[in-house]
């Protein structure tokens, strides 16, 4: 199992910006595939971005041109810049890894994944 500690949350205003940190322990972030999610009060936790061994990114469609997922292997980190935010960005947004065979695998649904760290709020205000 690896253990995820996310970091960099606060409170900006609409069109600020804000970079999230994912650190992995336990185990080697380079095997897993890595994606980051969102609740908000009253909703359901959804999709923002994943990344998979080799790179590849993939979005949803509200944040696609504006939240930028990396990841540093010798670190053991994901990224998550996030630019123009928006009030309809606040929630608390949680790291999430999976094991992942493929180097290429990107996972979008949270039912994918095995591991999940603790969240970090991100509040914009208008």
């Amino acid at each position: 199992q690896v253990q995820l500690a996310e970091s960099g949350g606060g409170s900006v205003q609409a069109g600020g910006s804000l970079r999230l940190s994912c650190a992995a322990s336990g185990r080697s972030s380079s095997s897993y595939a890595m994606g980051w999610f969102r609740q908000a009060p009253g909703k359901e936790r959804e999709f923002v971005a994943a990344i998979s061994r080799s790179e590849s990114s993939y979005y949803t469609d509200s944040v696609k041109g504006r939240f930028t997922i990396s990841r540093d292997n010798a670190k053991n980190t994901v990224y998550l810049e996030m630019n123009s935010l928006k009030p309809q960005d606040t929630a608390v947004y949680y790291c999430a890894a999976t094991p992942a065979a493929n180097l290429r695998e990107v996972r979008t649904t949270r039912y994918e994944y095995d591991n999940w760290g603790q969240g970090t709020q991100v509040t914009v205000s208008s």
